[in-house]
């Protein structure tokens, strides 16, 4: 007879050793055994809870994705101005939770499976609009619409090139100097339109 409440607990442990062995392995190359024994389950019961790889590692990326939603609507609640509501924008995609190796190394790995899968395609569509509109609710109060499209898309391109170069890197990924590029970028875009 199965425990009372350890599915969640499972489902959740089996996702977290999917980022971890991706995050090792550094692709999608991983194993449901490999990854159930990360997880402290047995491959048959990663089998039971997900059906396939695939599954599994859908149900992987959304967990990432609703981490980021969640994290995304803290910073934005307490941001009062339209500039600090970008800044919180940029700030959550380079926080501690979503700028660790294995998380990046994830996202990577996700980005290469999208090319094949349609269903994760999806996910980084809804990813990809979701950071837009952020990016938007902050800098249309700052510029017309049309310009505050632009810079959300090349802001939005910064976090993901800054994910890309930051994988690829040796070493401990630097949020900090991530963080300063983009502002910095901001920064230009927004003191020429006061300066018009």
């Amino acid at each position: 007879m199965p425990k009372v409440g350890m599915e969640p607990l499972r489902r959740r442990a089996l996702i977290d050793a999917t980022i971890s062995a991706i995050g090792e392995r550094g692709s999608l190359d991983v194993t449901m055994s490999e990854i159930a024994g990360r997880a402290g389950v047995s491959s048959a019961l990663a089998h039971h809870y997900f059906g396939a790889k695939d599954e599994l590692l859908l149900a992987t990326m959304r967990h990432i994705l609703a981490e980021l939603t969640a994290d995304m609507r803290r910073a934005l609640r307490s941001a009062s101005t339209a500039r600090q509501r970008v800044s919180a924008v940029v700030a959550v995609n380079f926080s501690d939770v979503q700028f660790r190796p294995e998380t990046i190394a994830a996202w990577l790995a996700f980005y290469v499976e999208a090319q094949k899968s349609a269903a994760l395609r999806r996910l980084l569509k809804v990813y990809a609009r979701r950071l837009h509109s952020n990016l938007l609710s902050g800098l249309t109060g700052i510029l017309p619409r049309s310009e505050a499209d632009r810079v959300a898309e090349a802001t939005a391109a910064l976090i993901d090139g800054l994910y890309i170069r930051r994988a690829l890197k040796d070493g401990v990924p630097n949020a900090a100097t991530a963080i300063a590029l983009i502002e910095d970028y901001l920064e230009t875009k927004l003191s020429r339109r006061s300066a018009q």
